[in-house]
């Protein structure tokens, strides 16, 4: 049984949500804080986080910073806010995903199927070993790795899928859609943003001007693409 973490203060949300995801089979243990969210985690790692950003101790941008120095169980944010800005914030503190309130249980359920799903294949091996080279960056497919001048970089487990797909497909054009799909698992669910912050954050890692990157690259109107 997957273990979910719920830090949210409103307690309402918190019952209906714990209630309709222990229906859906998982484990749910709650937080009505961020402090208290920090301290359940330290306790017992969990399979996945749903993080609220508006807590009445720290900010949920704290505490994602704070679980992602430590761990890269993947994190999803439920937040009634809808501003592009904060939504991105999260995402660049090192959310990989997250729905809006008032929340649909079966959509939450949904996203929450599709990163443990992804988490799962993440962690089977590989039939053979596969590295590829792309200037100073080393993917190494089989290990779960990433380097960069032989330095292993701390790349979440979304940004590392989003790395192989780039990887895989080295000089070709990806666009939006068919990194939600391929990335995250969605194809309906997905939202655009998600895959620019991760690329942001992918860009911050793997290039020496993230600003001007030379490696993972823009094309306007299509979507990014790896230069290999």
């Amino acid at each position: 049984m997957y273990s979910l973490l719920f830090i949210e203060d409103d307690d309402s949300i918190r019952l209906a949500l714990r209630l309709a995801l222990e229906d859906e089979g998982y484990e749910v243990r709650e937080a009505p804080d961020a402090r208290s969210g920090l301290a359940a985690f330290a306790e017992r790692e969990p399979d996945l986080v749903l993080l609220d950003l508006r807590l009445p101790d720290l900010s949920g941008f704290e505490v994602c910073r704070a679980i992602r120095a430590k761990s890269i169980v993947p994190i999803i944010i439920v937040t009634a806010q809808t501003d592009t800005h904060d939504l991105v914030v999260g995402l660049e503190a090192g959310a990989d995903d997250y729905v809006t309130k008032p929340v649909v249980p079966k959509e939450l359920a949904a996203r929450i199927r599709a990163q443990l799903r992804r988490v799962q294949l993440h962690e089977t091996p590989t039939s053979e070993p596969v590295s590829r080279r792309y200037g100073d960056i080393e993917v190494r497919h089989e290990q779960g790795i990433v380097l960069k001048a032989g330095e292993e970089l701390g790349l979440t487990k979304t940004e590392f899928r989003l790395m192989c797909e780039f990887s895989d497909h080295a000089g070709a054009v990806l666009s939006r859609d068919q990194l939600l799909e391929r990335v995250w698992g969605y194809e309906y669910l997905g939202d655009s943003r998600l895959v620019d912050a991760h690329v942001r954050r992918l860009r911050v890692k793997i290039e020496d001007q993230p600003d001007e990157p030379k490696l993972l690259v823009t094309v306007r109107g299509l979507g990014y693409r790896l230069l290999g």
